[in-house]
């Protein structure tokens, strides 16, 4: 341990900005440690053997933003190239675009919409009107789509996906729920949506490039948790209420998913879009992705990817009650006690981020807490 001076625990987006930073900024000398056997978290993905197109491992990841500092950020370690991603849904057989939209309405609610004007009528007399801040999901997004397209689209997804009904889930939760006026049929507004040309793993590869950086593999922190010096400085980026096991408190909640692969000889493509959700109950997973259409890449198979949600496996997504986010305060407390801990990422900060969120977060910590030292 003496050769090193910071211990960053966590080779995904937050881990891999920090280490760098570390490395780059200031000359210390890092050791990032990963229990995976490879780097990038959950953006890692990889070229598979059978069909040679770029696979996600752990889900599509789409990157946008509206941060310059970001978006400046990741293109000094990658070219991007422009991917305006859509997605669509599988309602009693047929596809529409999410998030709703003039279409949407149209093909579901037998309107005849044709332009915002009408578009924001609708809306209008269909959205269910508080006299006060949505309490929770389901009211956030009956506030927004209103009451049938929330049966149709939303609520059922949800539970999918958490395993409770929208209104068992904080508000913050489908906040990001959006919703369209006119045909727009992207699903993210942001300035820069964009894919890295050569992946997200060679991304993650260039932004840990620096001599001063020792990243191992297949390497479990807690074995070696308690031989650390305690003047090493120590960034986790798991789940904070792991690295406190020891005190015996209860766990808390994530959800994580399931991946199925199916392949497909000769077959150009399995379906019409690279996401297909399926927001019925009567189907198990809760969308498939069919990886070959991100940057149109050419083979002559394809492989699909189908989703389920479930409590068992890596963590991937806090999952937001009240009851979650009063432990979370009680472990908080214990974190901000730490001198040479900091707990940075999704996972320590019980929060959901995006990628750019996820950077922005770790820029700004090693800002706050690092840079002037």
């Amino acid at each position: 341990m003496d050769t090193y001076d910071v211990i960053v625990v966590g080779c995904g987006l937050s881990g891999g900005v920090i280490a760098s930073r570390f490395a780059r900024e200031k000359n210390l000398r890092v050791l990032v440690v990963e229990k995976r056997d490879h780097i990038g978290g959950n953006v890692y993905d990889y070229y598979d053997k059978k069909t040679n197109i770029l696979v996600p491992m752990y889900g599509a990841h789409l990157f946008h933003t509206n941060n310059e500092r970001v978006w400046n950020y990741v293109n000094q370690y990658s070219k991007w190239i422009r991917w305006d991603h859509k997605v669509i849904a599988n309602v009693d057989e047929k596809l529409v675009p999410i998030p709703v939209n003039i279409d949407t309405v149209n093909s579901l609610c037998n309107e005849n919409i044709v332009d915002e004007e009408e578009m924001k009528e609708w809306l209008k007399k269909t959205q269910i009107n508080y006299s006060r801040e949505p309490q929770n999901s389901e009211e956030v997004a009956k506030s927004r789509v209103g009451e049938y397209l929330y049966e149709k689209l939303v609520r059922d997804y949800t539970f999918k996906q958490w395993n409770k009904y929208p209104y068992e889930l904080d508000a913050s939760v489908l906040q990001r729920l959006p919703y369209r006026t006119n045909r727009d049929s992207r699903y993210f507004n942001d300035k820069y949506q964009a894919l890295p040309k050569d992946s997200y793993t060679k991304f993650v590869e260039n932004l840990l490039d620096h001599p001063n950086i020792t990243i191992k593999l297949s390497t479990d922190f807690f074995i070696f948790k308690d031989s650390i010096p305690p003047d090493k400085t120590i960034i986790f980026t798991g789940p904070i209420d792991h690295f406190y096991a020891a005190l015996g408190l209860p766990k808390l909640e994530y959800r994580s998913i399931k991946f199925e692969y199916e392949y497909y000889e000769n077959m150009n493509y399995y379906q019409t879009n690279s996401v297909v959700n399926y927001p019925s109950s009567t189907v198990n997973y809760t969308r498939i992705i069919e990886p070959k259409h991100f940057l149109n890449q050419c083979s002559k198979d394809t492989v699909i990817i189908k989703e389920y949600s479930t409590d068992f496996g890596e963590p991937y997504y806090p999952v937001p009650t009240k009851k979650n986010q009063d432990l979370f305060k009680v472990y908080k407390s214990y974190a901000e006690s730490e001198e040479k801990v900091h707990f940075v990422g999704r996972l320590a900060d019980y929060k959901y981020f995006n990628m750019d969120q996820a950077i922005l977060n770790a820029l700004e910590y090693f800002d706050k807490n690092f840079l002037g030292l």
